[in-house]
């Protein structure tokens, strides 16, 4: 049986500096995912990756090469060796990889537990993966599991009813800063949905005016608009350093686009007014640099975390209860998973007894040469039925035990029982033997 693994980093085991090398290479979202189909030990395969994630899931029946083929998957990716990119990696395999697939996309291994964003990229992988045909029985189950179990705990629980995000997180940071943001003007370099969550919260807490900075000015109209607020052009944006208040910066750009000395020749227009940026892309547009410069405040997404635990408490309440509905499904899908061994066994038993049912007919059609279409119709009808209900019982068993030491055995005797491996076949005297032994025993 196929064994299936989930290796990967997040923010919890790699720094922001190691998460964006990795996310400035699969801004590619196709190339990654062909290099995986070409390792010859991972047979279905799937991988997902954002700013603060990437994740490979596959199935492989040589767990050890095939650990070893992802992983060195990975330090290629980072440039680096496989001994250099584990200490930032978590392999979980099998129940352990069906249960962290399930907590990602219900969020509880995300930054902000319960946000919503996580599920929506898990779908847009599989997606992408469905087209390129890289996953098969097992992962398509799986995936499509995740999104019945996300789905669960969004109902059954209030995990994503507290309003916590980074954009609400990068807000109360600007508030520890400036004490009120009332009559404070903010820029936001992006415009997509962090730069949407951003510019709620900013506005909720008495911003004055938002201005947008975005690459398509479409984009950039369409949430100025929404938020009464006014855009800049994105050649003009860093004139606006020397005017705003908070920048906030969300883009996906793979290298920064606000440079220290961009910052440095803008702060002596502003009289020694602080300035406060926080830069929430992963890789960063924001160079490090700029927290040196005098009444500059740089953050990046690593240093809301704390904010981000502070104001989660509510939906850590209900993780428990998530926890539970996680656990109970992996269960069930472990169940399934323990069918697909049986899977062989009962397609030989059912081709089987299909053949040995349709040579009898033919012996018996040979002998009554006078019966219409419609009764030999019936014939085969009728010995479908007998054979159906002989197998129901025997399909059952096999289906329904439950450790994998008993189902080897169990499967072991029915294909002896049923001499599912002979190629030979069983000769007339045999058979005559069997006719004669049945007939002493009735």
């Amino acid at each position: 049986m196929d064994r299936i693994v989930l290796i990967g980093l997040n923010h919890k085991t790699a720094p922001v500096e190691i998460r964006e090398r990795f996310a400035v290479v699969c801004l590619d979202t196709t190339e990654p995912l062909e290099r995986l189909t070409k390792l010859q030990d991972l047979k279905e395969t799937f991988y997902v990756s954002t700013c603060n994630r990437m994740e490979v899931l596959f199935t492989t029946s040589t767990l050890d090469r095939g650990i070893g083929m992802a992983t060195a998957f990975l330090a290629e990716i980072y440039g680096q060796t496989s001994a250099a990119v584990k200490p930032y990696l978590y392999t979980y395999i099998d129940q352990e990889a069906v249960k962290h697939l399930f907590r990602v996309g219900c969020s509880l291994d995300s930054m902000v537990v319960g946000e919503s964003q996580i599920l929506g990229q898990i779908k847009q992988a599989y997606r992408r993966a469905t087209k390129a045909r890289t996953t098969g029985v097992i992962l398509n189950r799986l995936l499509h599991k995740s999104f019945s179990v996300a789905k669960r705990v969004r109902t059954e629980t209030r995990i994503g009813s507290s309003a916590v995000s980074v954009s609400y997180a990068a807000v109360e940071l600007a508030k520890k800063i400036f004490h009120d943001l009332k009559g404070k003007r903010a820029l936001l370099i992006g415009a997509g949905d962090m730069a949407e969550l951003a510019s709620e919260h900013l506005l909720a807490n008495g911003v004055d005016q938002v201005i947008v900075a975005n690459r398509t000015l479409d984009r950039a109209l369409a949430l100025a608009r929404r938020f009464h607020g006014t855009t800049v052009a994105w050649e003009e944006f860093p004139e606006e350093l020397r005017r705003v208040d908070i920048i906030i910066s969300s883009t996906g750009a793979p290298e920064p686009i606000l440079s220290a000395e961009q910052v440095k020749q803008r702060m002596r227009a502003r009289r020694n007014r602080p300035l406060f940026l926080i830069d929430i892309a992963v890789p960063r547009d924001i160079d490090p640099a700029v927290n040196r410069i005098d009444n500059v405040y740089l953050y990046n997404i690593d240093d809301l975390q704390g904010i981000v635990e502070m104001n989660q408490a509510e939906r850590l309440k209900e993780a428990a209860q998530a926890e539970h509905i996680i656990a109970a499904e992996a269960l069930k899908f472990e169940a399934w998973l323990r069918t697909l061994e049986v899977v062989p066994t009962i397609v030989s038993l059912r081709e089987k007894a299909e053949q040995i049912r349709v040579t009898e007919v033919d012996k018996t059609l040979s002998q009554l040469q006078s019966l219409s279409g419609e009764q030999v119709a019936a014939l085969h009808v009728l010995t479908e039925s007998v054979v159906n209900k002989l197998l129901h019982d025997p399909i059952l068993f096999l289906k329904r035990t439950r450790t994998k030491a008993r189902k080897d055995y169990d499967l072991d005797v029915a294909r002896k029982l049923f001499r599912l491996d002979s190629d030979e076949p069983e000769t007339e005297e045999e058979e005559n033997q069997l006719s004669l032994d049945s007939n002493r025993v009735s």
